[in-house]
């Protein structure tokens, strides 16, 4: 009989308990849904509009504008910085405050006699701006081409030149190096070069860095030294894009 009364007191126990709502399921923290797109950046340090172009495959000129961004590009650590190139932000409207205007009598202007009108000279007429010639591409690195391009979002989005470490590489245009760094996912040591509005190229996996941000580079010259940085093998990861959109390097390289 005494055995019978335990049982039922933890019975009771035990619904009490349940009603009372001091159970609680374990809660789980989740993360963003897989595939999510990703609205925003957050600049780091060492990062330059370029190198965050480069990273997110899109035109600098449409990340600047969108970001409100001036010509020179600057931007700072800790800067959100929205991808959404889509998105141009609003000109500041002006205040227009209503002002009594006293005019002034009009002055006679004296027309000249014809013989004495002057036409513009030669060196007076709006100059035309000569076209941005493409530049005059030079292979980076003289080893075995071992991958090529891959088109329609392939995961290679340039070409992969087989070498040994410390070999040479070389700039394939002339242009100004605008990312120096390793700030990259995937890219180990890499160097980003500005050829034009329209043309930037890319060397990665690099041991040794040789050019800096802000220099300018000659077709041909010696910027880096081959590595197997962000990757299994000593090689060189070479990419060409025209307005932020990889191209085949291929169809700009010479024959060999």
């Amino acid at each position: 009989m005494f055995k019978i009364l335990i049982i039922l007191c933890v019975i009771g126990v035990c619904l009490t308990a349940c009603s009372s709502g001091t159970y609680k399921a374990p809660v789980t923290d989740r993360g963003r849904p897989p595939g999510e797109r990703i609205g925003y950046h957050i600049v780091a340090k060492g990062e330059t509009l370029y190198s965050i172009a480069w990273r997110y495959n899109v035109d600098y000129h449409a990340l600047a504008a969108a970001n409100g961004v001036g010509s020179t590009f600057h931007i700072y650590p800790g800067q959100r910085l929205t991808l959404d190139v889509t998105r141009v932000p609003p000109k500041p409207s002006i205040k227009r405050t209503t002002k009594t205007v006293v005019s002034a009598p009009p002055k006679v202007v004296k027309t000249p006699p014809r013989s004495k009108i002057q036409t513009p000279s030669e060196s007076q007429k709006p100059i035309k701006k000569a076209p941005k010639v493409d530049p005059s591409w030079h292979w980076p690195a003289s080893g075995k081409l071992i991958a090529t391009f891959s088109s329609n979002g392939g995961l290679n989005k340039g070409i992969d030149i087989q070498g040994k470490l410390g070999e040479p590489v070389h700039a394939a245009a002339a242009g100004i190096v605008v990312y120096s760094g390793s700030g990259l996912r995937g890219y180990g040591k890499l160097l980003i070069v500005k050829h034009s509005d329209k043309f930037l190229s890319a060397y990665a996996h690099n041991r040794r860095l040789l050019a800096k941000e802000g220099e300018q580079v000659k077709r041909g010259q010696k910027i880096a030294e081959m590595g197997s940085s962000g990757t299994d093998a000593v090689k060189l990861h070479f990419e060409i894009r025209f307005d932020g959109t990889p191209v085949d390097p291929m169809k700009y390289l010479p024959r060999r």
